[in-house]
């Protein structure tokens, strides 16, 4: 693996390409076992049979931990729609598929979302009844065995030159409820000031999967709350604006 061509770079680490593979590596602050855990993440989400880079290697470069994956050529959906405007809905219906797609997987050897939500509760510095009232609607929630991606939005799916999807980032994947991995997805827009979009692609996928969109509702103040802990400075005040459980009933 040739170190010199950078293809991205994000905080904590930086991405390489060499010829059919890319290299992501980590540096010194980022945490063994988170790393180590995204690999195995993406190894068992292989294992579904979904369209996502195949793992080649976990190892070292200068010292400095490194997953190597193949690389896959073609543009996000993000890349996309900022392009193609007028083929918005095309890409947003292509989207909510390829979730829905991802959805009815299972992956059992993946964590828990349950599990994970729980631990963000704990870890927010929101005060006690808060956190119960999270934590009691957690617990009411059914319990799901799909595969959740836990970031995805148009960024995180990448486009080939002939039309085939391929979805990248599965560190954060859990198996659990689907309508968590929706608010969240939901949130994303938001965050990033697309709120128009994220109503219209929230209908689609209720549409599509008959889905109430009160459900999804009852799951945005735990993803919320989840989602602060390690949010940008920026982002805290406005994930928080949605974490009143008296709110999404």
């Amino acid at each position: 693996m040739n170190y010199d061509n950078v293809i991205a770079e994000r905080k904590n680490k930086v991405v390489y390409r060499d010829g059919d593979f890319v290299a992501k590596v980590f540096d010194e602050t980022f945490p063994k076992s988170d790393i180590l855990n995204e690999a195995l993440n993406q190894a068992r989400v292989e294992e579904t049979g979904l369209n996502i880079p195949k793992i080649e290697e976990v190892g070292k470069h200068d010292g400095k931990w490194a997953i190597v994956s193949t690389y896959v050529e073609g543009k996000t959906l993000a890349q996309l729609m900022q392009e193609n405007p007028d083929k918005l809905d095309e890409y947003l219906d292509l989207f909510v598929n390829i979730q829905i797609e991802i959805l009815d997987k299972k992956a059992p050897l993946l964590n828990k979302l349950k599990d994970k939500m729980s631990r963000k509760i704990d870890q927010t510095d929101l005060d006690a009844t808060t956190r119960y009232e999270l934590h009691t609607r957690l617990s009411s929630m059914p319990k799901h065995t799909k595969v959740c991606h836990g970031d995805f939005n148009p960024s995180n799916v990448i486009i080939t030159p002939d039309g085939t999807p391929f979805v990248i980032d599965w560190s954060h994947a859990t198996q659990g409820n689907g309508a968590a991995d929706v608010a969240r997805t939901y949130l994303l827009f938001c965050l990033q000031g697309k709120k128009d979009l994220g109503e219209k692609y929230l209908k689609l996928y209720c549409d599509k999967t008959d889905t109430a969109r009160q459900y999804i509702n009852q799951w945005l103040p735990i993803v919320a709350a989840s989602q602060s802990v390690k949010g940008k400075p920026e982002e805290r005040e406005f994930l928080l604006s949605w974490v009143n459980v008296f709110d999404y009933q």
